[in-house]
């Protein structure tokens, strides 16, 4: 049973099986989030999703970014990504037709930063995972 249903732009509904959630900025003990420091944060989220399954294709849902005027840090002007960072594993009806035997889905791995810790759902999901190209991006795995 999933966690909850989104509904693409696509029109067709992907199910959310799997989600990690955690702080976009847990252990940035000092200093301000910066370019430097979100390019590290992307990096290192997108690499650990597809360490954790290499089948699975992994695809980066771009983060709003918001410039709040603060005076540079460290690392150069200040830069926020979204509070909450998450990373999920989203199954779909396959992609070929010629799969369609009752045991093939289609699969992505998703990385993506929202405002709050609900879980995105149907219509209402951020418009980010509305817009996925699944077609493109997931892949039939047999189950």
């Amino acid at each position: 049973m999933p966690l909850t249903n989104v509904r693409l732009a696509s029109g067709r509904s992907i199910r959310l099986v799997e989600l990690r959630m955690s702080s976009t900025y847990a252990g940035l003990l000092a200093g301000s989030p910066s370019k430097r420091v979100n390019e590290f944060i992307v990096e290192r989220t997108v690499n650990r999703a597809r360490e954790d399954c290499p089948s699975r294709p992994v695809h980066l849902v771009p983060p709003a970014l918001e410039y709040p005027g603060e005076s540079a840090g460290a690392f150069g002007p200040v830069e926020v990504m979204p509070r909450v960072l998450c990373t999920g594993l989203f199954e779909s009806w396959e992609i070929d037709p010629a799969h369609d035997s009752g045991w093939w889905s289609s699969t992505l791995t998703v990385v993506w930063f929202q405002h709050t810790t609900d879980l995105p759902a149907e219509d209402d999901a951020p418009a980010g995972l509305r817009e996925i190209a699944w077609e493109e991006l997931a892949v039939d795995q047999e189950e």
